[in-house]
């Protein structure tokens, strides 16, 4: 601080700071520039934390989870479905390995009991083998239709999310749509203001602005700063009263521009 008061305030500026001078309405009108910006400010805000748009991101994230998803298990049904093939083809070879077999002890073309005897002996095998490959039939097919029951389930969860997508991303665009017209007609009020204050003034509310959390410009109310909320103590009030009403005057605090006006308690 330039002063030794804790809550000091300054009509003249800092070292390297050029004084500046604007008529009285001019610098009321950074009242107005701030409250617009202000204003615009908080249009921006309402539009970045839109809840709608919130919603419509998590659903796009949700859909392209599901859409991995399904490509997976699109995947393992393809993979599961060549397994089926071949295991059905398996159990058919041995099937019709048996029943040929079988076909030839029901004809008696037998000439033999060392030859009936094999003959038996590979008909129990292949019926033992039979089994086992239906058994591995049955596990790929309850396999198979498992995953065709989670494709079925994804499909119909994205088709939801498609529908709530669509729906959310409607109410989104008009929430924008409203919130851009706002802003385009609060920014062409400020255009306005602004072209009612000096280029000096305007681009050092700009600066201070851009520095102080987008609060340049303050009013001074019953012989308190708005900005930092320090009530002036009666030596700068003295000073203040003296400067001449076109002075631009900046809180040593917190070095927002200050306004004065009616209810500035002076």
């Amino acid at each position: 601080m330039d002063t030794a008061h804790c809550t000091g305030f300054t009509i003249t500026p800092r070292g390297g700071e050029s004084p500046l001078n604007a008529e009285p309405a001019a610098q009321r009108h950074l009242l107005d520039l701030q409250a617009a910006d202000l204003d615009l400010d908080q249009l921006a805000h309402r539009r970045a934390a839109l809840p709608e748009a919130a919603e419509a991101e998590e659903l796009a994230r949700a859909h392209v989870r599901l859409r991995d998803q399904d490509v997976a298990v699109v995947t393992e049904i393809a993979d599961l479905e060549r397994e089926q093939t071949r295991a059905d083809a398996d159990v058919e070879q041995v099937r019709q390995r048996k029943d040929r077999d079988r076909e030839r002890l029901d004809a008696g073309h037998v000439s033999s009991a060392k030859e009936l005897e094999s003959l038996q002996s590979e008909i129990a095998s292949l019926e033992r083998r039979q089994s086992v490959l239906e058994e591995a039939e049955l596990d790929v097919m309850e396999r198979l239709e498992d995953a065709q029951r989670r494709a079925a389930r994804m499909a119909a969860e994205r088709a939801d999310i498609e529908r709530r997508g669509r729906e959310v991303q409607g109410a989104r665009d008009d929430a924008w749509a409203e919130l851009d017209g706002a802003v385009e007609t609060l920014r062409r009020q400020r255009d306005l203001i602004a072209a009612e204050i000096p280029a000096d003034l305007l681009a050092l509310y700009e600066k201070i602005r851009a520095d102080r959390g987008g609060v340049g410009a303050v009013e001074i109310r019953q012989r308190r700063c708005e900005g930092c909320r320090i009530t002036i103590d009666p030596a700068d009030l003295v000073r203040i009263r003296a400067a001449a009403p076109d002075v631009v005057l900046r809180c040593e605090e917190c070095r927002r521009i200050q306004v004065r006006t009616a209810e500035s308690g002076l």
